[in-house]
């Protein structure tokens, strides 16, 4: 079974566009447990656009399924993580005025560093999981930092899926034979939604997990919020 992680990020950026708590970011996460989701993620960033640090303390409170943070592990990254314990810690390299994520890691290029992050996490009993993109030398390169998964970042699958979706998918099954070969845990996420989601997960019958946001908070603006996540489980379990 693949499991969804719904991001509450969009959630909290229309709190924070108005101010007060409405709507309620933690009631939310609730929400989504309730209606089938099988975790919660969550990415703060330094100026707290959307998701605020204080969000992150308050939600794993309540959170009962898996408690996913994500972000950039700068050194306030890394103490909240430690404070906060989630069950999985995403590492993504995404600059300070990133609008949403663009890259994976240079896992080669940024080993050492990623080793010491990851280690540190492990050492607390935290899931540990890197952003890279569908190419085996990263995946090779991630294999050799210690963490538990990847996650693919799938974009450019989800843009491309549309012309050719055989051709979008093939470097992502790749990759994905390649982190099966390596022993690391299977995650993905970026751009997915209804349409092009059941056939990446055909594709890859290894993956452990996918992580949306965007796409199922504005399906559900028309669906519904529970209605839209049982739409997005069953493209995943059918």
């Amino acid at each position: 079974m693949t499991k969804l992680s719904v991001n509450i990020n969009k959630i909290a950026t229309l709190r924070n566009a108005r101010g007060g708590n409405r709507p309620n970011v933690v009631q939310a996460a609730l929400d989504c447990e309730r209606f089938g989701a099988q975790g919660i993620t969550v990415h703060p960033r330094p100026d707290e656009r959307h998701i605020r640090y204080q969000d992150v303390y308050d939600l794993k409170k309540v959170v009962t399924t898996e408690f996913n943070i994500e972000g950039n592990p700068t050194p306030d990254f890394i103490k909240i993580v430690k404070e906060v314990k989630p069950e999985q810690v995403t590492l993504v390299p995404d600059a300070p005025d990133a609008i949403t994520s663009n890259a994976g890691w240079d896992t080669l290029k940024h080993k050492d560093f990623l080793v010491d992050v990851i280690a540190q996490f492990k050492e607390l009993g935290i899931r540990t999981s890197i952003f890279v993109d569908p190419i085996t030398a990263q995946v090779e390169g991630a294999a050799l930092t210690g963490t538990d998964r990847i996650e693919l970042y799938t974009e450019a699958y989800a843009h491309q899926y549309l012309t050719n979706r055989e051709a979008a998918v093939k470097p992502y099954a790749e990759a994905a034979r390649v982190a099966a070969e390596c022993g690391l845990g299977l995650n993905a996420g970026h751009d997915l939604d209804l349409d092009n989601l059941r056939y990446l997960k055909e594709q890859l019958p290894n993956l452990a997990e996918v992580s949306i946001g965007h796409a199922l908070i504005c399906d559900a603006l028309y669906l519904g919020l529970e209605n839209t996540i049982q739409l997005y489980l069953r493209q995943l379990n059918y």
